[in-house]
Parts: C-alpha cells; structure tokens; sequence
C-alpha cells in the first residue's frame, strides 16, 4: 500500500495577545470588554494596569489571573513594546481623563488601541491622536459597542441599499434611571467620576450616553449631522454635570433629527432606541428587545425582522452566532465589536487588505463623537442656539 505525502496543516492562527488598562476592583465595564474580547476566543489577556493605585492594581490582577501586572501604563507600554512577547493591542477602559494619554503612550510604543468612549474629553486631543494613530500605523478602535448588534447592522444594510428611499428624519433616544437621586455622594465609584467635570469632560449625560445615541443614528443612517440646537440640563440639584440632553440636529441632505438622552428619567434602564424614517419606508429598533428590528414600507402592514431568521439580510448573518429563538444580546454585541477588530489586527499582522464587510467604530467615530459633545455643550451654554458640527 502506498501512502501519499499529504500537504502541511496549515498553521493555526494565533490569538491576539491583550493588554488593559483600568478595569479592575469596583469599575463595571472592565469586566465586559474582558468577556467580549474572549467571547471568539480571538484574544489572550496578558498584560495590564488595572489601576491607578498599584495595590489595587496587584489585588485585581491576581483576581483574574492576569500574568503580568504593572504600576502605571506608561511602564506597561514601555516594557511590554520591548518583549518578543509583548501585547499587540491594549483596551483603554479607565475614566474618560485618562483615555488620551494612555492611548498616546500605546500607540507611540507601536502598540494597537482599543479605547472605550468618549475617547477624549477635548476635541483638540481626539484629534491629535487621529494624527499619532495615522502617523504610526497603529490601529485605533473605539466600542462603540451597540453597532455590533445583528440588527443593528441590518437596519445600516437597509438604508445602504435604498429600501428605505430618502432618509428625511431621524429619531434616537437613551433614557435611564440610575441618576435620579444624588448616587455621585454616596460612594459609588461609576456614578462620582461620571458626574465630575475633571474626570468626564464637560458633558456629563451627553458625554456617557448620548454619544452613543449619536453614533448609533450616525452608523445606521450613514448621515453625520451638520448643525445642531441642544439644551443640556442638570436636574437634580447639586449635580456637577448635564443629566438630560434635548437637541434638534440637521443633516446635508435636508433630513431632520431629534436627540433625547436622559439618566433621570424613572422607569427606565438602558431604553436605547432609534427611528428612521425615509421616503418608501421607515425602521425602529430597541436596545432592551435587540433581536427583533421593525421595518414598515409606506402603505402596507409594518413586519417584524428577527434576527437569525432568513428575513434578516446578509450584514446581521455574518454577525449572528445562535439560532433564531436563542437571544443575543449586549455581551455579544459587544464581542462583535472586538471580533471585527481581531480581523482587522490579523490582517495587519498578515500584510493583507481588510475584508470590505468588516466595520468597527474608529479613531473616526472617536472625534466625530466628541466633536458632538463639544458643540452640544456650546450650543447649551449659548442659550441652546444652533451651532455648527
């Protein structure tokens, strides 16, 4: 019998290896791009600075069993850009102040960012660190984690393919609850550095939340809003911050929009919703019901999409990773995100062009949302006249 040489396996691909900064003892999102980035199994946390204090920081990194553990981020970005076996990519997850600086160390250490939102607290860093991301060929991410969703990419599919005609208005809303009360005076970490102007910006609701709202329009619509009206009001007394956020927003192309972001609004959690209306049809979609999108061409009967099923198209398929009936939800929309951001890394690290279907919020969406916050701030401040975006 004769056996025939048969051709290599071929090698398998390496996970990404990972690094953090923030994200440990008492802080909330952390522990969601930790499981959204294993979610693939595309990534291996290896490094980080989990906290500004280096105590912390030890205790937090021995609780998940992260192999190695710095004092600082500057130190992280320096010896782990020096190691054969340095982190390729490092996720930024501290409060908003120190986004900027962490993320320039990293990228002038040859190292990828993922940065969570907003990604600065002034328009002049976030566009400083477009630059430094374009100057050193490092890839600069930012999760803006709800245009990972399935249908979320099906509704962009829709407006890209026309079946919604002309886009003419644009309703987006983010309501929450869980500043009704004076929560930053009580202790509680994610309230008091969100509500404090040296830590958040100069927004504070608009800045955590209704940026996201922004984007979510600005992803699904593919339109970026060219002047805006905005009020920005602090509603519970003594707060330092914006905790409710009106505006009106006009587009290029004649389209109108409407903003709301509130987190003192009772009996809401995380009620996430977008609307747009076009010539031939119209689209809603619900954060807190994620698998099902609403399409209604003028003149018949409204229909429910559900994700996973066949009616869903082909941008919320290759997203989708259960059975229609078996929820999805905010973890893996967020993998998503990190998932589309793996692709781009292997691709860099292979010299290959990026896949055209593959999409993540960018260094782009990072200084188009903070140029929002920006104007929307000068237009409250001026009386909530309107302003240029």
């Amino acid at each position: 019998m004769t056996i025939e040489a048969s051709a290599p396996a071929p090698e398998p691909r390496r996970r990404i290896r990972l690094g953090m900064v923030g994200g440990g003892e008492g802080a909330f999102i952390g522990a969601v791009h930790r499981i959204a980035a294993r979610l693939d199994d595309q990534y291996e946390l290896l490094a980080g600075a989990l906290s500004s204090t280096p105590d912390k920081a030890l205790r937090s990194a021995a609780a998940i069993g992260l192999p190695r553990s710095y004092a600082d981020y500057a130190t992280m970005a320096r010896e782990e850009a020096a190691r054969p076996d340095g982190i390729e990519a490092v996720a930024i997850v501290t409060p908003n102040d120190q986004h900027a600086p962490a993320a320039e160390a990293f990228l002038r250490a040859g190292i990828h960012v993922i940065c969570d939102k907003p990604v600065t607290t002034t328009l002049a860093d976030a566009e400083r660190l477009r630059a430094l991301a374009q100057s050193t060929g490092r890839l600069f991410a930012v999760t803006y984690n709800y245009s990972g969703y399935p249908m979320v990419r099906h509704a962009r599919q829709l407006v890209r393919e026309g079946a919604l005609g002309d886009i003419r208005l644009v309703q987006v809303e983010y309501p929450q609850d869980w500043l009704t009360e004076l929560l930053e005076t009580t202790g509680q970490k994610q309230a008091a550095w969100r509500t404090d102007p040296a830590r958040a910006g100069a927004g504070g609701c608009v800045g955590d939340i209704g940026t996201h709202a922004y984007q979510l329009a600005s992803f699904v619509t593919g339109l970026q809003p060219t002047q805006l009206c905005a009020e920005l009001s602090t509603l519970v007394p003594g707060r330092a911050l914006d905790d409710n956020v009106q505006m009106l927003l006009r587009y290029a192309n004649g389209a109108r929009g409407m903003l709301w972001a509130s987190q003192v609004a009772p009996g809401h959690e995380n009620a996430l919703r977008l609307r747009v209306y076009g010539s031939k049809a119209g689209l809603e979609w619900q954060q807190e019901h994620p698998n099902q999108l609403r399409f209604s061409p003028f003149g018949e009967a409204p229909r429910t999409v559900s994700r996973g099923t066949g009616s869903a198209g082909s941008a919320a398929a290759r997203v989708t990773r259960l059975p229609s009936g078996h929820p999805e939800g905010y973890l893996e929309g967020f993998a998503t995100v990190y998932a589309e951001i793996a692709q781009a890394i292997h691709a860099a690290r292979e010299g290959r062009p990026l896949p055209a279907e593959v999409e993540f919020p960018t260094i782009e969406d990072g200084v188009h949302g903070v140029a929002f916050v920006e104007a929307a701030v000068r237009s409250s401040a001026a009386g909530a006249v309107w302003v240029e975006l």
